[in-house]
């Protein structure tokens, strides 16, 4: 994946798709979950309306439109006898 591809504004034009005449703006931004992982609720506003959607980001430094949760795992080990 490209540097450019990692960055909150690449992603906000591709899934947004903002043109010239819309505003666009960063309504809520915090830190989330145990691990105060970032996200950021970015709004693009136009006379059809308005959208908005969620980012997150992830450990890699990459931002993304699903959260980074972490996967239950299982670990054995061999009791004494």
């Amino acid at each position: 994946m490209n540097i450019a591809e990692k960055s909150l504004r690449f992603l906000v034009e591709k899934w947004l798709a903002p043109t010239p005449t819309m505003r666009i703006r960063v309504v809520q931004s915090g830190r989330m979950g145990l691990h105060k992982r970032r996200y950021v609720r970015v709004e693009v506003s136009a006379a059809a309306g308005s959208r908005a959607i969620f980012f997150f980001r992830h450990d890699d430094g990459a931002w993304c439109v699903f959260p980074a949760i972490a996967r239950p795992a299982m670990m054995g080990y061999r009791l004494a006898a």
